[in-house]
């Protein structure tokens, strides 16, 4: 259970002061009201009562951090009317349903906008407000087919590989959220308007790849995965595994780097010219080889702290746990979590992680108290709001 109390203003980052209402979703829109939480913001997450499907609760929901739960029942009026006034003295909004259901439920951008005319009304969805697929059901990996991006991804040529949810989901969905938010904002500061942030993780998955357009463009991009320069179609840009059966990253793309990776790998005098085409597939078998003498462990004792660009591959467990991120504090406990901190950083106001991450409704009373709701005695009763 969450604490009693809740205070307004806590944030030590550089959103402090900013007031964000979220209308709590899964996947993109959590994560998005977690950074702007992590950068200072005061966000009020508003769940159903009984929390999300699938998303679950507690502490260990991460991506639910740094922000109170308040369960309201939104087919109730009462609630509808709790989320304007919640609304009425906020900067921004973010939700994440399908086209639509905002206005059904009253609480669309004309709706709000006539309760707060400087609110920024951030939308998070997979394929957009509007087009033939708006209104059509989707996942993350659907999102990212369609683009360009999911068709080059992986070194297998016969299939592509999905990189889990961080490619659409937080790369072109709550990352782009974000970013549109805080424009938005600044802009707002200057005509005393808000207005809607139409975040599709199609069109920002598609921002993403704008190096693969560049490349096409140029004429030099093979549309086939493992056969150009960044997809492991490099000899000198791919993944090796070692004697343990384990993985290092190479990335030894200019010249200077290149002569240090051959020369800590002892190739220098016998690994052919990488500049003749002809070469690659031997030189892609004479590191394999190579790479295959020795362990992860060993290979990166060599490595580490070298101009080689090598790198071992970690799980993220092992990650907490590099001496690198480590000093950098890019992972922290808290909570009895060990998770990421927040990013970027700060020389002045630098962010902290706020409360644990809760269950739907933990802090619905104080919450809404610490936002000037003086009646949830009352909305309690009527079922129009739920204490956990």
């Amino acid at each position: 259970m969450a604490e009693e109390t809740y205070e307004l203003g806590q944030g030590t980052g550089p959103l402090r002061g900013v007031k964000v209402v979220e209308i709590a979703g899964i996947g993109p829109g959590p994560h998005a009201c977690m950074i702007l939480a992590d950068l200072g913001a005061d966000v009020i997450r508003v769940e159903r009562p009984g929390g999300q499907a699938l998303a679950g609760g507690g502490s260990h929901m991460l991506l639910n951090r740094g922000r109170p739960s308040v369960a309201l029942d939104l087919k109730n009026p009462d609630a509808i009317a709790t989320v304007k006034r919640l609304v009425a003295q906020a900067d921004v909004l973010v939700e994440g349903m399908r086209p639509g259901v905002m206005e059904r439920l009253g609480l669309g951008p004309d709706d709000l906008a006539e309760v707060n005319e400087r609110l920024v009304y951030g939308r998070m969805t997979g394929w957009g407000q509007d087009g033939p697929l708006a209104q059509a059901a989707g996942h993350d990996m659907n999102y990212i087919a369609i683009t360009g991006a999911l068709f080059g991804l992986g070194q297998d040529k016969s299939r592509p590989h999905f990189p889990t949810n961080l490619v659409g989901d937080f790369g072109g969905g709550s990352t782009y959220l974000v970013i549109g938010i805080l424009a938005a904002l600044l802009e707002a500061r200057v005509s005393g308007t808000g207005q809607v942030v139409d975040a599709a993780i199609v069109d920002g998955t598609a921002h993403l790849n704008a190096m693969t357009a560049a490349f096409l463009a140029s004429g030099g991009y093979r549309e086939e995965r493992a056969a150009n320069l960044l997809d492991g179609g490099a000899a000198y840009y791919d993944i090796y595994e070692t004697a343990d059966g384990r993985h290092m990253s190479v990335g030894a793309l200019e010249p200077q780097f290149y002569d240090a990776f051959l020369d800590l790998l002892d190739l220098t005098e016998t690994a052919p010219d990488r500049w003749d085409p002809a070469n690659n597939e031997a030189l892609k078998k004479l590191f394999a080889d190579t790479f295959r003498q020795k362990t992860q462990a060993e290979w990166v004792a060599l490595f580490e702290g070298t101009d080689a660009c090598v790198a071992g591959i970690l799980p993220i467990s092992e990650a907490f746990e590099h001496p690198h991120l480590k000093a950098r504090g890019t992972f922290v406990e808290k909570d009895g979590h060990v998770q990421p901190a927040p990013a970027p950083r700060f020389s002045r106001t630098e962010p902290t992680i706020g409360r644990a991450a809760e269950s739907a409704g933990d802090s619905t009373r104080a919450a809404l108290a610490a936002w000037g709701i003086d009646d949830v005695d009352a909305l309690l009763e009527s079922g129009a709001a739920v204490q956990a």
